[in-house]
């Protein structure tokens, strides 16, 4: 399983691609509902941000 440094870099390396390649799409990331807090202080862990990261992949992927 990957550590939370790595999946932060892959999360880093995709949106910055979508925002490169697909500007149409990346004005949609902040209406994503895995980027809005349920909580003034939420918890993030791997398994939120792993989560995350695999929400990133099916956008993209759906978008293509």
């Amino acid at each position: 399983m990957k550590n939370l440094q790595s999946i932060l870099k892959e999360i880093s390396e995709i949106t910055t691609d979508i925002e490169t390649n697909y500007p149409e799409l990346y004005r949609s990331l902040d209406e994503n509902p895995m980027t809005i807090a349920t909580s003034n202080h939420p918890h993030v862990d791997k398994v939120a941000m792993k989560e995350y990261l695999e929400s990133l992949k099916e956008l993209l992927k759906h978008h293509l």
